[in-house]
């Protein structure tokens, strides 16, 4: 539903205009004067304005500058009255995208407004896109060569061209929200937005706003009308990330949205109806949840019409060197580092840990590994942190007789491993088998603290 403005000072004009757009599907606000037509512009998400050239106060070429200083982007068509060229010629230097003299007919009117809330669509959508170009929403983000992942390409290219709604499940971290762009790229929406809300990100209240929009006043803070992600993805795909976390009162109204694809902004009445394609994302089991009573099992079954689950991280390690070099690359060029490298050394101390982050964990790893190494060469070193032993732990262990507690004929490995197991065990047992707490008490990451106990056999509890 297209938002438009009409001022003129004529009441009757007024009416009869706005009454005409209402019939054509169009929202239409009204302003009896410029001004009143100027605070409507920065209080509402408008996609065009029409107004008369000639009206006391602020007039019609004024208006124009106003809003063009504020939006330059939205469409303005100027009325002028018969005969009024100059003023018309001048208006349209000044932005004007188009003007009609009065009197005009009923289709004139609409042909050019239905150009002009397309061009701003089109501006607006050109805006969002400017720095995205097929490559990234393609596959060419999703590295590897997995047996399972090549099975993922390919169930893209089947569901792409379709409209059904696709649940995407995997661990955090393991790229859902690129699978949801490569859907949506690959589909006939791809030109259409592409609109993603975060559900665990937001408050209940606020997300409802969120997704659905609110009229101006509708609570305390809305001194604005705001169009929804649901009526911005009109046309095109919205994207419900971490969808198991929604609140269950939410999840009725999604539901009705969902299936019926309309709904009202909140603290409206008015019913707006869409036509958009529903992705989401979870890393939970939403099955599982049903049968907690933790989600709608309708809504369930609504958004699970297909099933794409991405592997962890762990269990494809051998798409792990080309994941590795595409950071590797990436921060080379981020940080301006044309000759950073990753040893093969470093890269094998990569594929021991047991990623429980995922690529996203990979991907930090690499960043962090990048600003830290030096000569542009990443080593083990750098992909965990060089904590240098205090002077207390100095003491500690120069206080230790090794004479009595080392026999003359222990090798050093199996020394080292031995006082490193014990180690990792003791701070372990002291730190109630949180891993994060051992892996600070022992000066090391999480990730490190998992690959020694991976390497040792040290069995989670």
């Amino acid at each position: 539903m297209h938002t438009i403005l009409v001022v003129d000072d004529e009441p009757n004009y007024l009416i009869v205009l706005s009454e005409l757009l209402r019939d054509e599907d169009f929202e239409v606000f009204t302003a009896n004067c410029g001004e009143d037509g100027l605070k409507i512009v920065k209080s509402t998400d408008l996609e065009l304005v029409i107004t008369d050239m000639r009206m006391p106060g602020m007039d019609g070429m004024t208006l124009l500058k106003e809003i063009k200083a504020y939006n330059a982007d939205l469409p303005i068509i100027m009325i002028t009255a018969f005969g009024e060229v100059e003023p018309a010629v001048a208006a349209m230097k000044a932005g004007a995208f188009n003007y009609l003299t009065k009197p005009f007919n009923n289709d004139e009117l609409l042909l050019n407004i239905n150009k002009a809330v397309e061009h701003y669509s089109l501006l607006r959508e050109n805006v969002r896109l400017r720095d995205e170009v097929q490559s990234r929403y393609g596959f060419a983000n999703m590295i590897g060569r997995n047996k399972r992942l090549l099975e993922i390409y390919r169930l893209i290219e089947k569901v792409g061209p379709t409209t059904t709604s696709v649940l995407i499940t995997g661990e955090s971290g393991t790229g859902k929200e690129l699978v949801a762009r490569a859907v949506h790229f690959n589909s006939p929406r791809r030109d259409a937005p592409f609109i993603s809300i975060n559900c665990a990100a937001l408050p209940e209240a606020l997300l409802e706003s969120e997704l659905f929009g609110h009229e101006k006043g509708a609570f305390t803070g809305a001194v604005a009308l705001r169009k929804g992600r649901f009526e911005l993805a009109d046309t095109g795909t919205i994207f419900l990330d971490e969808m198991g976390e929604m609140p269950p009162p939410l999840q009725a109204k999604l539901l009705r949205a969902i299936q019926e694809k309309t709904f009202e902004r909140v603290g409206g009445s008015k019913t707006i109806t869409v036509d958009l394609r529903i992705l989401a994302a979870t890393n939970k089991d939403l099955k599982a949840e049903v049968e907690k009573g933790n989600f709608r099992e309708d809504l369930y079954y609504r958004l699970n019409v297909l099933n794409i689950h991405l592997p962890p991280l762990r269990e494809r390690l051998d798409d792990l060197p080309l994941l590795t070099a595409h950071f590797v690359s990436k921060f080379a060029e981020r940080l301006d580092r044309p000759d950073l490298s990753i040893t093969s050394e470093a890269q094998r101390f990569l594929g021991n840990l047991p990623w429980e982050g995922n690529i996203r964990e990979l991907e930090n790893t690499i960043e962090r590994a990048a600003i830290l190494c030096a000569n542009g060469r990443i080593e083990i070193a750098d992909v965990q942190p060089d904590h240098a032993p205090t002077k207390q732990h100095l003491q500690t262990g120069a206080e230790i007789n090794f004479d009595r507690l080392v026999a003359t004929d222990t090798r050093l490995p199996d020394l080292l491993e031995t006082i490193e197991k014990k180690a990792i065990c003791a701070a372990l047992k002291k730190a109630a088998n949180v891993q994060t707490r051992a892996a600070e008490s022992l000066g090391i990451t999480k990730s490190l603290l998992q690959y020694k106990m991976k390497k040792y056999k040290i069995q989670k509890k």
